[in-house]
């Protein structure tokens, strides 16, 4: 009897362990998200208490470029973290200062204005409300309540430059602008000048649309470049680069063999490697989770400005790069960066 009571007590406590363990893992599947590369994310719930606000410029969230990497940094934070996030949509420059005031007076602890044209209003907000914590992706905001964010983006453009010049087959390229704004032309600069220190001759046509959210006007422009001859564009335009991604897509199904190097994002994830010969990355999304995550382990940065480069791998071809780029040309690409970091090459910035 004694035996068979302990055989029982044994079993009970065998069950209530294996429960116990199912119990565990359940919870751990309730914190968890996944992140781009498809590995789980358990959250450690240390931004419980945290709301980070995220304003995006006139692209939108799903322009598949910069805005879309800082939301998705956001989402990653939210899984690790459980912090509240949220974002808001500016349909045009007059939408991105209510944006920005709505979450300060909500009471956000951390907010976000994604892209160059925030300077402006940030600078305003943050004078107006120095109890608030801001931060800016591609502009300097001068003011001690204010993280701003920039990149070397004419350095990694440089690297694209580079392939450019040494695969197309015209000697003909084209850069695609937005709006011709600081930031803009600092990639076309170092296109430029990439594809022209491996070709000097080479012809680089330059256009500005105008807009970040009108892939007509992407389409458009593709459409006239490539009509003239040129094989291969560089696009910086946000959601207008879309467009040019849909003429080269339509041109390849023609038999014509065109390409577009993407940008902020690899976008051969997005449109395909049929079309996208390589990508000019950005850290955009490591800088958004880092710094909102830095707020949420007290180590707020206020007041200063982090450029990153290509000494921070910041910025640079995309990994998927060796799909359509040859082996010698990525060896080119890798010379040129590291003179570039040694300061043997000066990049333009106009």
């Amino acid at each position: 009897m004694k035996k068979t009571l302990g055989t029982m007590l044994m079993l009970i406590m065998a069950i209530t362990l294996v429960l116990s363990g199912c119990g565990v893992d359940k919870k751990a599947e309730g914190g968890k998200d996944s992140n781009k590369e498809g590995a789980a994310v358990v959250s450690d719930e240390s931004g419980k208490a945290f709301k980070i606000g995220m304003v995006t410029d006139v692209g939108g969230v799903n322009d598949k470029s910069f805005n879309q990497s800082a939301w998705e940094a956001l989402q990653r934070l939210k899984a690790e973290t459980s912090a509240t996030t949220k974002y808001l949509e500016s349909k045009g420059e007059a939408d991105m200062e209510p944006n920005l005031n709505q979450f300060v007076r909500d009471g956000y602890n951390l907010t976000w204005g994604i892209g160059f044209l925030f300077t402006d209003a940030l600078t305003k907000l943050a004078t107006e409300n120095p109890d608030a914590k801001l931060a800016v992706i591609d502009a300097e905001v001068k003011a001690p309540n204010v993280t701003s964010v920039t990149f070397a983006e004419h350095e990694g453009s440089f690297l694209v430059g580079v392939v450019a010049g040494l695969t197309t087959k015209t000697d003909k390229i084209g850069f695609v602008g937005g709006m011709k704004i600081p930031v803009v032309e600092r990639f076309a600069a170092g296109f430029v000048a990439g594809a022209k220190a491996v070709k000097p001759n080479i012809e680089v046509n330059v256009v500005y649309t105008g807009a970040f959210d009108k892939p007509d006007q992407g389409k458009s422009a593709a459409a006239t470049m490539y009509n003239s001859g040129i094989d291969i564009i560089f696009h910086a335009s946000g959601g207008t680069g879309n467009g040019v991604f849909n003429e080269a897509s339509d041109r390849k199904k023609n038999g014509e063999n065109v390409w577009v190097i993407g940008v902020d994002k690899d976008q051969s994830l997005e449109f395909g490697h049929e079309v996208t010969l390589t990508s000019m990355v950005k850290g955009v999304e490591t800088a958004v989770h880092k710094i909102s995550k830095d707020l949420i382990d007290g180590k707020w940065a206020g007041g200063t400005t982090q450029e990153l480069g290509l000494k921070d791998n910041a910025v640079g071809l995309a990994d998927t790069s060796t799909k359509n780029v040859t082996p010698e040309i990525l060896k080119t690409v890798e010379e040129f960066k590291t003179k570039i970091i040694n300061g043997d090459i000066t990049v333009p910035t106009k």
